[in-house]
């Protein structure tokens, strides 16, 4: 058996069909079939039912297949582990991280790095929780930054900072000035712009509505951070988002609300045992001065 045979199986199950898969992995269908049938002779089962339009794996098939993914995953750190330079001249870094903390996390972290690694290549992805850890489990992505509310025991979560949600206004809001906090029920009669519901944050500050008994007036919802903060920067809408959003940009103001917003917990995510590289272990290092610095406390 040799590692083709298990790409090539892997392949035929991703696209259902035998056809696709040859074509994705530029080989002719008749090799296909004969590659996946003597995986199947020398394993002694059959791993495929090829009786519908799509083929599947069988019970066998996809038993083998766990264990098989597993395998192909550490290969590819493995291969990861050869061309890693611990002396970080050269090497690949793949981040992860969800969308609230790209909007103020990525300009300093970044930056920082590539002006003390600038031989390391970067890939920066962002996605929600739930993608994260999928994509750590598939061996996707080295690191993930979050919140800390991991469902996976396959994922090891390291505590980092704190976020604070607060009201977030334009300088020219009647509440910019305001130095005192706003309650619930004025935040009830003010005009919104929140982020949609398939973010984390939403999921946050409806909850908070709701354990308030308020009604917001949401008259816009956008699913990108950028235009939240271009609406709410040039108008008398506010919005709610964390403080840090607010660090560099002049133009918008804090305010604090009681009851206050909860806070929530981000967190620095890995898959437990995997392999870390010299790249991995030097952004950790620099987040962890990067905190010690007070750069994302409250």
């Amino acid at each position: 058996m040799i590692l083709r045979h298990i790409r090539y199986l892997l392949a035929v199950v991703e696209h259902g069909n035998f056809t696709r898969a040859a074509e994705s992995l530029y080989v002719s269908q008749p090799t296909l079939s004969q590659q996946i049938k003597q995986l199947e002779e020398q394993l002694g089962v059959q791993l495929l039912d090829r009786s519908g339009r799509l083929v599947r794996a069988t019970d066998a098939g996809e038993a083998y297949l766990n264990f098989a993914r597993k395998a192909l995953r550490e290969l590819d750190a493995g291969q990861r582990a050869i061309h890693d330079v611990g002396d970080l001249t050269r090497g690949t870094l793949r981040l992860a991280m969800t969308p609230t903390l790209t909007s103020y996390l990525v300009g300093p972290l970044i930056a920082e790095f590539t002006t003390r690694h600038p031989g390391i290549r970067l890939h920066i992805n962002e996605m929600p929780l739930d993608t994260i850890e999928t994509a750590l489990l598939d061996d996707q992505v080295d690191l993930g930054i979050a919140f800390s509310q991991v469902r996976s025991p396959e994922i090891d979560c390291r505590i980092l900072f704190d976020e604070k949600l607060s009201v977030v206004v334009g300088k020219q809001h009647p509440f910019a000035q305001r130095s005192a906090p706003i309650t619930a029920n004025e935040l009830e009669q003010e005009l919104l712009a929140l982020l949609t519901p398939n973010f984390a944050t939403r999921n946050y500050v409806d909850a908070y509505f709701q354990q308030q008994g308020i009604s917001p007036n949401i008259v816009i919802e956008a699913n990108t951070i950028n235009a939240i903060v271009e609406i709410v920067r040039r108008g008398n809408i506010a919005t709610i988002l964390p403080d840090a959003l607010t660090r560099e940009n002049e133009l918008l103001r804090n305010i604090n609300l009681t009851p206050a917003l909860p806070h929530r917990t981000v967190a620095l995510l890995r898959r437990k045992d995997a392999y870390q590289s010299s790249a991995a272990l030097a952004f950790t290092q620099l987040l962890d001065e990067m905190i010690d610095s007070a750069l994302f406390d409250e």
